[in-house]
């Protein structure tokens, strides 16, 4: 009597990953569509030798649909929408793995592994002068204000010119590189009368200013690592005559005259002299013929 037993495969065996743990370091500017990990990392295997289907979450709030996987047969992690330091800087992923479709019926084995993304901020952002306003919801584009200051008519300044709202500066807006950032005048220094400091940002005069009309500066903030990251920022400054004298009024106490009920509007006249207007003035010694 001959018998003959088979032996059949129970679905008994979870599906097992090489690595149950993972950590990416990913650049800001990386490509979508980009391989984050590779299939042959993140392929699990399964003693029961069933097809696994793969499925990814994510447990972090507001970072879903960055990340996803090739196809429910094939787990290889890519990136599938632009990242941005400033929205979010790290998430994790849990990928599963289960010997049955998520929708099957049948006793479904699983395993899971937790992928931990660090987003590292790149350097996207050319240099922001200060201070600036933020002009979208993402606080990624900042416009600076203008520049003002002024000097005197024939003088030239020993010291850095003062500037409002504050001295010329920039900085890089992506703060964990921090590239230094050089100054430079690009136009409007009519007959070279300033100089810019390449590391400070200080303004100083080379001459003194003989015309009276206002100088429109443009000056720029390059990165070194990089000068096509940079910004442009106007900075105006006007000429204006030395003041060495405060106005002062002619008269130290003035005396008017008004009638009872007289309407709005209508002259008060010099106590001394009732049918004379009263006139307050004031006179500069610095323009002694005005």
């Amino acid at each position: 009597l001959q018998i003959i037993v088979t032996i059949l495969n129970e679905n008994d065996n979870n599906p097992e990953f090489q690595k149950t743990n993972f950590t990416e370091v990913v650049p800001e500017d990386t490509k979508v569509n980009s391989t984050i990990i590779a299939r042959e990392e993140l392929s699990a295997s399964d003693a029961d030798l069933d097809i696994i289907y793969y499925e990814l979450t994510t447990t972090v709030p507001a970072t879903d649909g960055y990340f996803a996987i090739k196809g429910v047969n094939n787990p290889e992690i890519y990136l599938q929408k632009a990242l941005d330091y400033e929205k979010f800087k790290w998430t994790t992923l849990i990928l599963y793995a289960r010997d049955r479709p998520v929708s099957s019926t049948e006793p479904t084995n699983t395993a899971s592994a937790t992928i931990n993304i660090i987003i590292e901020q790149a350097d996207t952002k050319p240099p922001w002068f200060l201070p600036c306003t933020f002009v979208n919801e993402e606080r990624s584009i900042c416009i600076s204000s203008l520049y003002t200051g002024r000097v005197n008519m024939s003088e030239m300044a020993t010291e850095a010119l003062i500037l409002e709202p504050g001295p010329i500066y920039a900085i890089d807006p992506d703060y964990t590189i921090n590239e230094r950032i050089t100054y430079s005048i690009v136009s409007g220094n009519t007959d070279n009368v300033f100089s810019m400091d390449v590391d400070t940002g200080n303004l100083t005069m080379n001459k003194p200013a003989t015309s009276p009309d206002s100088y429109l500066l443009q000056v720029m903030a390059t990165q070194v690592n990089n000068i096509q990251k940079y910004s442009i920022a106007s900075v105006e400054i006007k000429v204006i005559n030395k003041s060495n004298y405060a106005p002062y009024f002619e008269s130290r106490i003035y005396n008017g005259t008004v009638f009872v009920k007289q309407a709005p509007g209508s002259f008060v006249f010099q106590a001394e002299h009732p049918s004379s207007p009263l006139r307050i003035t004031a006179v500069d010694d610095d323009f002694p013929d005005v």
